[in-house]
């Protein structure tokens, strides 16, 4: 095993090359930040409508992560609720799925506040508890879609319960991988149980259309090949079927959180579309027009660099429609029109919009990495001698040395089942584009449970090996010949079943 010191310079290295894109200039508004407390905030404003001609509105919103180093996966939950409230959705037909671990943490600097941009306001106040801590669940979430209260367990109890005329906006953000997503109690939410799920909603009858929107790496390969084009059901995602998502308003980089910080704001997509419904009638705004925004600023000016690319699929006639639809309206953006290039610039904008609207290519980190960088941030910001400091270091090199240990084992997995040449051509090979990641679900979930026995857990961070299962199974290994090489594998690098 590589020394964990050339672990923690490479580390080193990767940060002082993010810290080196810091533009020369800060705009004083850095200096002179002002964050609302939730006691200073302004009061949500609501309107009276709430009812759309034929229906109801319902949203969904779900942060899968926990940890003050995920920090920005509820900031976005958080902010897509402020946005909601203002649009006019009651708090009856919005469900929030979030750990709550990070308003009072101690590394919050201001505690009970949340933040999403290095400027923005609070959006952590008035947030519903609807399902927090060990109740944010798979088994609780499709509950929740179906509107099955009897199946839910915990939390508050609130499901959609939505009529056939209603229209459901649903909200995810958290770490994925290639056919899953990440929740903060396993087990993982896999896609054809999401698909599944979408299927019985609309047998059901229980909606009138969908919008579904998904901030996660490889995130496009929840639907590819999955979700048929004639549930009424418009999905946009933060990445293509084989790319990471990214983090945004990061330290070292430009826009950059208050000093105090040590951990990304937001997720790159996710505030796309966030401050963009912000600076827009939502009433003028089509969901491919807000597509096109957020794809175009996603994809950093089409150049991919710190960027991804922005995805559509089911029924995409759909994107014709006004995103009043689905978020309601803020009256605040009664006199926006789409076009008005000379009203959004005057706007108030969040720091990452106004440099994005100059042309300038801005500085992400891919979300995998992201993580890294909270653990080298909350090392560097401990005080020097200091047992938080030696704690710090500890847990930066153990989340190295684990990422390599699943590194090497999958990688020695397939060159034990598919020759030393072969093996890692093998794990790594992409479908066509149309085809689903794998074409037996339940081999995949039964292969992931086998290897995390014997070698541990992948954690967030070993999603993004998913696809070496999905291709295990497609090959047709048979799962016990599956549990005998990866007890191999793992002892041979020193992991013990049950450590």
């Amino acid at each position: 095993m590589d020394c964990p010191c050339s672990i923690f310079f490479s580390l080193f290295v990767l940060v002082a090359c993010a810290a080196a894109a810091i533009t020369a200039t800060r705009l004083q508004a850095l200096e002179d930040r002002l964050i609302v407390l939730a006691s200073e905030a302004s009061p949500v404003l609501t309107t009276a409508d709430d009812e759309i001609p034929t229906g109801t509105r319902w949203a969904i919103l779900v942060a899968g992560s926990k940890g003050y180093g995920n920090y920005r996966h509820q900031a976005d939950v958080c902010h897509a609720y402020q946005i909601l409230r203002r649009g006019g959705l009651k708090d009856e037909n919005i469900v929030v799925f979030m750990y709550d671990d990070i308003a009072y943490h101690p590394s919050n600097p201001y505690p009970g506040v949340i933040i999403n941009s290095p400027y923005g306001a609070d959006v952590y106040a008035g947030v519903p508890k609807d399902y927090t801590g060990k109740d944010v669940t798979v088994g609780n979430l499709l509950a929740v879609l179906l509107g099955n209260k009897t199946a839910i367990t915990g939390g508050s109890g609130k499901v959609v319960d939505s009529n056939p005329n209603d229209h459901i906006f649903i909200f995810y953000t958290d770490h994925g991988g290639p056919g899953v997503l990440g929740m903060p109690n396993h087990p993982y939410l896999f896609a054809i149980d999401i698909i599944q799920a979408l299927k019985e909603k609309h047998l059901a009858g229980t909606y009138k259309e969908m919008v579904i929107y998904v901030e996660a790496c490889e995130s496009g390969s929840i639907f590819e090949g999955l979700l048929p084009d004639d549930l009424n059901i418009y999905v946009t995602t933060a990445s293509n079927a084989v790319e990471d998502s990214w983090g945004t308003y990061c330290p070292g980089m430009d826009p950059s959180p208050p000093p105090e910080y040590y951990t990304c704001l937001g997720d790159l997509y996710s505030v796309s579309w966030m401050e963009d419904s912000e600076v827009h009638n939502t009433k003028d705004e089509t969901l491919k027009d807000q597509y096109d925004n957020v794809k175009a600023r996603t994809s950093n000016h089409d150049t991919y660099f710190s960027g991804s690319h922005v995805m559509q699929y089911g029924n995409i006639k759909m994107d014709r429609e006004e995103l009043y639809t689905y978020m309601g309206f803020d009256p605040a953006n009664e006199n926006i029109s789409t076009g008005s290039e000379n009203q959004l610039l005057s706007s108030s904008l969040s720091p990452g919009f106004r440099i994005f609207l100059t042309g300038k290519k801005s500085v992400g980190i891919n979300q995998h990495d992201a993580d890294l960088l909270y653990l080298w941030q909350k090392y560097e910001m401990a005080n020097e001698g200091s047992s938080e400091k030696v704690d710090a270091r500890l847990e930066l090199v153990e989340e190295m040395s684990h990422r390599l240990h699943l590194d090497r084992s999958i990688d020695l997995l397939g060159k034990l089942l598919f020759g030393f040449e072969q093996g890692p051509t093998v794990l790594k090979a992409v479908r066509p584009l149309g085809q689903p990641l794998v074409d037996d679900w339940a081999c995949l979930k039964t292969m992931v449970n086998s290897f995390q026995f014997h070698c541990g857990s992948l954690s967030q961070y070993g999603m993004k090996h998913m696809r070496a299962f999905a291709n295990i199974c497609n090959a047709g290994v048979d799962e016990h010949i599956l549990a005998v090489k990866c007890a191999e594998v793992c002892e041979r690098n020193g992991y013990m079943s049950g450590a």
